[in-house]
Order: C-alpha cells, then sequence, then structure tokens
C-alpha cells in the first residue's frame, strides 16, 4: 500500500486527508446554515461548539495536508496547458479558503469573549481582542470566504465528473489510488 505520493497515483494519506476534509466541509457548510437560521440561545449552543470544534479539525487537517502536499507533491493533472494551470490555481485557493474560513471564524469567536472550547474538552486560545470590530470583520469575512468556497468546490467537483467522463482517471485515482 502506497503511503505517499506517485508521479501518477494519490498515496494512501493523500486520499484519507482529502475524503476526510470532505466530509467535514459537507458537514460544516450543514451545520453553518443551520446555524445561520437559528437565534443564539442556551438550547443551541451545541451546535455552535460543535460548528467550531468540527472548524479546528478542518483547520489542523488542513495544516497537515499542506505540509503533506509539500513534502509528497502530488501527481501533476493530466494533460496541461491552462487547464493544468486552472486546477492548481483552483486547488491552492481552496485550500487558502480551508485556512482563512476556520482561522476567521476563531477571530470572530475569540472576539466575543466567550471562551472558545475544543469538543467541549479543551479551552481554544483567543486569537483576537474582545472586540465587536474584530467579531463583525470576522464573522463578515467567514461568510465571504463560505460563499466563495461553496462556488470553488462546485467548480472543483464538475470539473472532477468531466475529466472522469473525459477518461483521464483522476477521479478514479483519488478513490481507489491507483489509473
Amino acid at each position: 500500500m502506497l503511503y505517499r505520493n506517485t508521479p501518477d497515483r494519490f498515496g494512501l494519506v493523500t486520499r484519507a486527508l482529502h475524503w476526510s476534509v470532505a466530509g467535514l466541509i459537507v458537514v460544516q457548510l450543514s451545520l453553518g446554515f443551520r446555524i445561520a437560521d437559528l437565534q443564539p440561545g442556551l438550547a443551541n449552543l451545541w451546535l455552535y461548539s460543535l460548528h467550531k470544534s468540527l472548524g479546528l479539525t478542518v483547520f489542523a487537517l488542513m495544516a497537515i495536508r499542506i505540509l503533506w502536499h509539500l513534502a509528497s507533491p502530488p501527481p501533476a493533472p493530466q494533460g496541461g496547458g491552462w487547464q493544468a494551470r486552472a486546477a492548481r490555481a483552483v486547488h491552492w485557493t481552496i485550500y487558502a479558503l480551508m485556512i482563512l474560513i476556520p482561522l476567521s471564524g476563531w477571530v470572530a469567536s475569540s472576539a466575543t469573549g466567550i471562551d472558545v472550547m475544543l469538543f467541549d474538552r479543551f479551552v481554544v486560545p483567543p486569537i483576537a481582542p474582545v472586540s465587536e470590530t474584530w467579531e463583525t470583520t470576522g464573522f463578515a469575512i467567514h461568510a465571504v470566504a463560505t460563499k466563495l468556497l461553496m462556488a470553488l468546490l462546485a467548480l472543483h467537483i464538475g470539473a472532477a465528473l468531466k475529466r472522469e467522463m473525459d477518461g483521464d482517471g483522476t477521479l478514479t485515482r483519488m478513490i481507489k489510488g491507483r489509473p
């Protein structure tokens, strides 16, 4: 079993990180939309707490994923030209957003002055002063970056499906690890 990437295969670590983060993003988007429709209160505090904990988990996994990406570069996109450059740009923008979104949520939550708890076990240190300006700015960045991420994920998924229908095998390699 290949743990590292090769020039023509995605290794197990890359695939595990990809699909773990993908699953968490789906859950996070669902929670985020649910939370946006709720009035803040003690009855829904657990949803906010879960959203924050999973967001910090995405943040940590993305840090690991970027380091892994640098240590074990993924296979080059099939083909070349503008599509390969576009794929790289979209991937790195998605990576940046999956760091920015949890980070902006952490800033906004820290700015409220309420402790951020990781799975109700550990207090996460605040990274912003208690400030309405920091809170408002953090949540605004969080919302805009999330919308941009959703658009890029739709593009990413659409491109992956198109490439699979064209027979390039990228999706199969990301699922099974082999061409």
